[in-house]
């Protein structure tokens, strides 16, 4: 198609193998009947649109296909009342393109979310969806991109209720956006209080909304309600006095994953968001004096089942409530995020799963002139194994240990110093220390584990340290001493005893010779040396 328009009263159904489309239109309008079909529109190869053209429909709207859908740039876009994206390998939406569902229509996006406000109850569709897409206006989602392996946003994706099931990747570029800003209740469960003469309170939802203060009167913020370890509520807003029919919208929702396919990988470089919307218009009473300003609408929810996230430098993720109007306003609770971490690794084959480089806000909004601020909103993760910790289930510190599943920080035990050696210091674990017994090193190469000795202090102290050690040398050497004086004595003894017993004795076969003096020689005496006649 191009440079045409092409014009359908009802629901269409269309079976191309290829639709590629420039400058052109296709304007479904279903009517205001429920039982208008969806439409249909099935490309078995390539979906591209050029050059501002545009697939629209005021009911349901569904494009599926088998290959590439490609918005290219400014002024092309795909929109729906709800709207179906699925079995594409891959979607690109270019810089200044948009998909979109609902309509820019207050009561249209009031009708899609009406089901889901006064509940506080997970949809099933939402956390266990069904394993084929469906083509179903009973689901709670407005715009659901289902089955598609590759989802690239340089643009715009906008809804009430978002939800990408059976998704491989998704990345967010720096010009791009995923929102549900301001797209939520416009009442709700946690909807603020309204003073005729006053100020209107905040809405509720992670945070309690933020009380609303004029002329002395005293508007109380919505309520915190939903669950922050799985939270899939929509933000609540708020009405005016009956004089002005005006009114403030919550933030809506964003599912991406589920618990049995969770999302491969999220990169973010852009935004992605679900904010709350402000009331900054001040308005007249008709005897010209000031009417109190609404309160904020509160934050939405994002949830994301995934198994890594890449938050890039100058990226946001955001659930801020929105601010209270002029004056006196409350500001909007913030809203609730949580990430569902899958197949986290642990130890030595643990990987980090989260690069967080921008922003997560999920504070109050503003109060105005007096109006109170909204409370901060929550941000959890899904309960870490041993040895992570935290809402992106970090390492625990070194010289710390945990050895129970859960996020809280104080989890992480400090390691005990008793069993530390003086000469070492803790060690880096991979996947953090799932044990109380801590790893460590010693200090130098000098030293020898486990005890951090010198070789002489390993022996004395394998003997029970200085003390018992010097009293074994001791003993030791007294011992010796002993022995040797024993043993001298012996010798010293029987060296004694054999002169005393025989001067000459007899010769014992190991005796040496000796020379005898004649006086020593038996059988002589002095008289016969003297009656010796001489020569």
């Amino acid at each position: 198609m191009r440079d045409s328009m092409l014009k359908v009263y009802g629901a269409l159904r269309m079976y191309v193998k290829m639709l590629l489309m420039w400058n052109a239109k296709i304007l479904i309008n279903g009517g205001d009947h429920d039982e208008v079909n969806t439409s249909l529109l099935e490309a078995r190869n390539l979906v591209v649109l050029r050059q501002n053209s545009i697939i629209s429909s005021n009911a349901n709207l569904g494009v599926s296909g088998q290959g590439l859908l490609k918005l290219s740039g400014h002024g092309d876009a795909i929109k729906g009342q709800r709207l179906f994206l699925s079995l594409f390998y891959n979607i690109a939406v270019g810089p200044g393109s948009v998909l979109q569902a609902p309509l820019d229509n207050k009561l249209d996006s009031s009708l899609a979310t009406s089901s889901c406000c006064g509940s506080q109850k997970c949809p099933e569709e939402l956390i266990m969806p069904p394993e084929d897409c469906h083509f179903n206006n009973s689901l709670s989602f407005t715009l659901q991109i289902c089955r598609v392996e590759d989802l690239t946003v340089n643009g715009l994706v906008k809804g009430s209720i978002i939800h990408i099931h059976r998704s491989r990747t998704v990345i967010i570029d720096a010009d791009g956006m995923i929102s549900a800003s301001e797209l939520g209740c416009r009442d709700g469960v946690g909807k603020g209080n309204f003073s005729k003469h006053g100020a209107g309170g905040g809405a509720g939802h992670g945070g309690k909304g933020g009380t609303g203060i004029y002329n002395g009167l005293v508007s109380q913020g919505g309520q915190q309600y939903g669950d922050a370890d799985l939270p899939c509520e929509l933000g609540s807003g708020n009405g005016g006095s009956n004089e002005f029919s005006d009114n403030v919208a919550g933030g809506g929702m964003i599912v991406m994953g589920s618990l049995k396919w969770p999302l491969s990988r999220l990169e973010i470089y852009g935004s992605l968001k679900a904010d709350g919307q402000s009331y900054r218009e001040a308005k007249i009473n008709s005897n010209g004096t000031l009417v109190g300003g609404l309160g904020g609408g509160s934050g939405g929810t994002i949830l994301l089942f995934l198994q890594v996230l890449v938050l890039g430098d100058n990226s946001s993720l955001t659930i801020t409530g929105g601010s209270g109007g002029p004056v006196g306003g409350g500001g909007g609770g913030g809203g609730r995020v949580h990430l569902h971490w899958s197949n986290i690794a642990t130890g030595d084959e643990y990987v980090q799963i989260a690069t967080i480089n921008g922003s997560i806000n999920t504070s109050g909004g503003l109060g105005s002139n007096g109006g109170q601020h909204g409370g901060e909103g929550t941000i959890t993760g899904k309960k870490c194994p041993k040895g992570l910790y935290g809402t992106f289930c970090s390492e625990c510190p070194v010289g710390t240990y945990k050895d129970v599943d859960g996020s809280d920080p104080s989890l992480c035990t400090p390691c005990s110093f008793e069993k530390l050696p003086h000469r070492a210091s803790f060690v880096y674990v991979r996947g953090g220390v799932n044990q109380s017994s801590c790893p460590y090193r010693c200090l130098s190469d000098k030293y020898k584990m486990p005890n951090c000795y010198t070789p002489l202090e390993e022996l004395i102290y394998t003997f029970g340290g200085p003390w018992p050690f010097a009293l074994l040398l001791l003993i030791t050497l007294v011992v010796l001493s002993l022995l040797l004086s024993a043993l001298r004595i012996k010798l010293v003894k029987s060296d004694f005893g054999y002169h005393a017993a025989n001067p000459i004795g007899h010769p014992h076969h190991h005796s040496f010779p000796s020379l005898l003096s004649l006086a020593e020689v038996p059988g002589t005496s002095r008289a016969e040396e003297t009656s010796k006649p001489c020569a």
